[in-house]
């Protein structure tokens, strides 16, 4: 590649230590920062044009540029051939194509065509007045921006008349700019999860990376170098096989596709869609996937062809295909195995292997199941249950006779509680006989003991009394007790305002056995 032209102000200090002060080529060299071969380059130039120092007072920078460098003449250009820029912008964004190709295939058209270096500065040069959009060069079914726009759009409940704001999901190709939307209710894992599976089902295919902003949904902790995606997201990923690649914090051009597509969706979409009054999210959506056709076919103003006809042509034959089976939404979240071995989630327990007891699990949850990880091994499944409160074990699950754990049994249980008190004794009691299997207990009468440590064994004592009164065996009501101080309220008192026990209106204990 031909050194870089200087400045013509460089260019007459050469000639100048040349032809006045007489200077060597190797002195010029030093004082101006530049090789040798350059000054002698320069000054071979300036001889060959017939040039002498001083210059002419009324030649400025630009004739001294023409004599020393002046235009081929036009029949030279024609028969080098002139390159179509937008022809092979074009062919660059077709996977695994170089300039270097581009090159050798011009060069087979016009053999007295312009070097490779030449060619390349050319390009940038051409690239360079292009729309600012277009500097970048993205491969054909590479990438794929999305991101939710700022703006949102009012929709009114037809039964009260409220008004809810609903949430602008975009999409953007790299290659062609073939761009989707669609409007969901919030900016949740669940919507993110889906406008993403309608998106890959509008393309009819999957691109090899996602760019996503740095948004909750799908990424977990921003980090300029290793962001944590969310588990969900991840999960999304792997069923359809892409790269999620999320966009730098504070870093705008990682993500300039999806930001000028915003954008353009809002200018062509949303603002089109201004007096429009609209009473459901379907039929917002149905309102901006006619606009969204309109906005793919649109040409466009320095390129040849549109969204739609890139689209088809370079960017759908380079997406991968779609998955052969549904994604299944799943949320994750950690779980810690109580003494119980059961762990929590939504509202119910589950149990685990009795050795994983105090370890903390990683939860997947879909619709109707839930399965539990320890260290990416799977070690339980259940069904999923919705009965808050409730427990679902599994017997292979439970240690035989408790002997690993022994230290958590009823035995142990009831002689703690004996050391408090014969209130506090009957409520363990009746809670761990009350169980299918006593292990249940054991998470609420941890619970209940331990308020003897913050509220004196005396007051426990007390509370229990009165929650045995009431038939109200239940760690919430016992804390409740302490914390409102009703155990220093005479017996009668708690006594008197009890609920009659035979009526009309109550189940009375054994609509629960």
């Amino acid at each position: 590649m031909p050194a870089k032209r200087l400045s013509m102000r460089k260019i007459k200090e050469v000639l100048r230590l040349k032809w006045s002060n007489g200077l060597s080529d190797r002195k010029i060299a030093h004082c101006c920062g530049i090789g040798r071969p350059t000054v002698k380059k320069y000054v071979l130039k300036a001889e060959q044009a017939g040039l002498s120092w001083p210059l002419p007072d009324d030649w400025d920078d630009a004739r001294l540029e023409q004599c020393l460098f002046p235009e081929p003449p036009k029949d030279s250009v024609l028969e080098r051939g002139q390159p179509d820029w937008a022809a092979i912008h074009q062919e660059m964004k077709k996977k695994s194509m170089t300039l270097f190709l581009l090159w050798q295939e011009y060069r087979e058209r016009y053999p007295q065509g312009y070097q490779y270096s030449w060619f390349c500065s050319q390009y940038r040069h051409w690239l360079g007045k292009q729309d600012w959009v277009m500097r970048q060069i993205h491969r054909t079914g590479e990438k794929l921006f999305v991101d939710y726009a700022g703006q949102t759009v009012s929709i009114v409940d037809p039964g009260s008349g409220e008004i809810r704001c609903a949430q602008i999901f975009v999409a953007v190709l790299g290659a062609s700019n073939y761009t989707y939307a669609e409007a969901t209710w919030t900016q949740s894992l669940p919507d993110w999860i889906d406008s993403h599976q309608r998106t890959f089902a509008y393309l009819g295919g999957v691109p090899e990376v996602v760019v996503p902003d740095n948004l909750l949904a799908g990424v977990s902790k921003a980090h300029r170098y290793e962001p944590d995606i969310n588990p969900t997201y991840q999960d999304l990923a792997v069923h359809y096989n892409v790269a999620i690649v999320p966009a730098r914090v504070r870093r705008p051009k990682d993500k300039a596709k999806v930001e000028v597509g915003v954008q353009i969706v809002e200018r062509w979409i949303l603002a089109a869609l201004r007096h429009q009054t609209f009473f459901s999210l379907a039929e917002l959506n149905q309102a901006i996937q006619q606009l969204l056709v309109n906005l793919n076919q649109r040409p466009f103003k320095k390129l040849p062809g549109s969204r739609e006809q890139l689209f088809k042509t370079l960017e759908y034959p380079a997406l991968k295909p779609l998955p052969v089976t549904p994604y299944v939404y799943a949320e994750w979240k950690k779980v810690r195995v109580h003494i119980d071995y059961h762990v929590e989630a939504a509202g119910h327990y589950y149990s685990v292997p009795y050795t994983l007891i105090k370890q903390v699990l990683d939860a997947r949850l879909t619709q109707h199941t839930i399965e539990l990880f320890c260290r990416g091994k799977r070690v339980a499944s259940h069904v999923r249950s919705k009965r808050k409160g409730r427990f679902t074990t599994v017997n292979q699950h439970m240690p035989e006779a408790h002997q690993k754990y022994s230290e958590w049994s009823p035995r142990r249980f009831r002689q703690w509680a004996e050391k408090i008190g014969v209130a506090t004794t009957q409520v363990i009691t009746t809670i761990l006989t009350s169980r299918r299997h006593p292990q249940q207990g054991y998470r609420a009468c941890l619970g209940i003991l331990r308020l003897a440590k913050a509220y004196r064994p005396e007051r426990l004592e007390a509370a229990c009394e009165r929650a045995l009164i009431l038939g109200t065996c239940r760690y919430k009501s016992i804390e409740s007790i302490l914390k409102n101080h009703l155990d220093s309220q005479p017996l009668q008192q708690t006594t008197t305002q009890q609920l009659p026990q035979h009526h009309d209106n109550i189940r009375g204990p054994g609509y629960y056995h």
